[in-house]
């Protein structure tokens, strides 16, 4: 089973967010709303994507490659939650 049948449900719940989220953009834009207004709707989409992907990543490491918890590798398990930490870090 993929992570992302596991996690279907919270990963279609943000999907959803976002979706909800860009329609309020289309919304301030029809109504002529501020451009600063805008931008920080923009900008929270931006962030909102950045945490689902960081997330659909870190799930990807853990399945497919090295769980840092549960790898008989200490080296390999380490080394993948370095990985984990860099990306969340670079998503922010």
């Amino acid at each position: 089973m993929s992570h992302t049948t596991k996690h279907k449900a919270k990963l279609l719940a943000r999907v959803r967010r976002l979706k909800g989220q860009i329609e309020a953009v289309e919304r301030s834009l029809e109504a002529d709303a501020p451009c600063g207004e805008v931008l920080n709707l923009v900008a929270s989409i931006r962030g909102a994507v950045g945490g689902l992907t960081a997330e659909l990543i870190e799930d990807h490491i853990r399945e497919h490659i090295s769980d840092p918890h549960r790898d008989e590798d200490a080296g390999r398990g380490a080394a993948a939650g370095e990985l984990i930490d860099i990306i969340r870090t670079y998503l922010k």
